[in-house]
This record gives structure tokens, C-alpha cells and sequence, in this order.
């Protein structure tokens, strides 16, 4: 049988577990809470839209709103070679959006989703008829592809560190290999805990 004092300590840490609630506030999507440091949904948003808004101010643009004509682009892969684990595919998402939006481009899907595609045209040409059918061998091909890449650099000291974001894009003409754009953006944070491991 338990002494009276570890019965007392025992309740006092129920009554503690017991107590801890959790609050939840909604926030505007677009605001900035950075509660580990770590990349999140602000720093994809803001990459994104400052690397495309560099990317649609420089030359190689030019060259086909000469010809009075829009671009077709594509995102290829953009690759995490940071430490973190990193969703690429929204990041992908504002770059898309962010380009589509500009009115500047055009643009087609990416390979996974042609291949959705592809798979529900042959359902059509077995199921749909005739006049509502869309064929095989219509679609439209890219100009360029947007790759990338998402990498770090952390220096750490106890519970103090430095973590350093580096997003370079390239902006690849697909019939030459052509590279007609490559951009860079920078992030640093400066984060401390009392106890951290980056």
C-alpha cells in the first residue's frame, strides 16, 4: 500500500493531465506562425511567388510575346536535398499557381497527371460517345521545364542555431536544353530552444 504522500503526489499529477486542454484559434491562411523553425506554409508561399515574379521579369520572355505568343510550361521535379522533411508537392502547387495566375504562361499537367488522363480518355473512347470523346494524341506539348531544387545549411550550438534555406529554379527550353532563367532564394532563421535537435 501506497504512504499518503505519493497518493497525494500521484492525484496531483492526474489532476494536472487531467487539466491540459487544447485551444485552437483560427488564423488567416496567409498569415506567418513559426512555431519550430523549421520550412512550413509561409515560406513555401513566399519562395514561390518572389522566385516566379523574377522569373516572368527577365528576357527570355521576350522572345514570345514578340511572336505574340504564350509559353507553355511545365514543373518538373523539384527535389528536397534538405535535412528536413519538406512537402515538395506544395511547394510545386505555388509555383503553378503562381505562374498560371501571371496570365504570362500557359500551362499542362504534370506527368502523373497525364497519366490520369490518358487512362480516362481510353475509358472515353470505349464508354463516351462519339461527339463527346476526346482523342488520343491532341495534347499540347511544353516550351519549357521548371526544375529545382530545396537545400540547407545548419549551424548549430546547444540550444541556439542557425538554419539556411537555399531554393535555386531553372528554367529549362525542352526542345534545345536551353537554360534560359535560373533563380535563387534565400531564408534564415534564427531559432532557439532549450533543448533542440535540428
Amino acid at each position: 500500500m501506497l504512504p499518503l504522500s505519493k497518493k497525494i503526489l500521484i492525484l496531483a499529477g492526474l489532476v494536472l493531465i487531467g487539466g491540459c486542454s487544447t485551444k485552437v484559434s483560427r488564423v488567416q491562411s496567409n498569415s506567418t506562425i513559426d512555431l519550430t523553425g523549421k520550412w512550413n506554409d509561409a515560406d513555401s508561399r513566399l519562395v514561390a511567388e518572389e522566385m516566379i515574379n523574377d522569373c516572368l521579369q527577365q528576357r527570355w520572355l521576350y522572345k514570345y510575346e514578340t511572336e505574340n505568343k504564350r509559353p507553355t510550361v511545365i514543373v518538373g521535379k523539384i527535389v528536397n536535398k534538405s535535412h528536413e522533411h519538406i512537402s515538395v508537392e506544395t511547394f510545386v502547387k505555388e509555383v503553378e499557381r503562381a505562374l498560371l495566375n501571371s496570365g504570362k504562361v500557359d500551362f499542362v499537367a504534370t506527368k502523373t497527371e497525364r497519366e490520369q488522363l490518358r487512362e480516362e480518355k481510353e475509358d472515353m473512347a470505349e464508354n463516351a460517345s462519339v461527339y463527346t470523346a476526346k482523342s488520343m494524341g491532341e495534347e499540347t506539348g511544353a516550351d519549357l521545364m521548371m526544375i529545382g531544387t530545396i537545400n540547407t545549411i545548419v549551424d548549430q550550438e546547444g540550444g541556439k542555431a542557425v538554419v539556411f534555406y537555399q531554393t535555386n529554379m531553372e528554367l529549362i527550353e525542352i526542345e534545345s536544353n536551353r537554360k534560359v532563367w535560373i533563380g535563387e532564394k534565400k531564408i534564415k532563421k534564427f531559432v532557439e530552444r532549450a533543448k533542440v535537435k535540428f
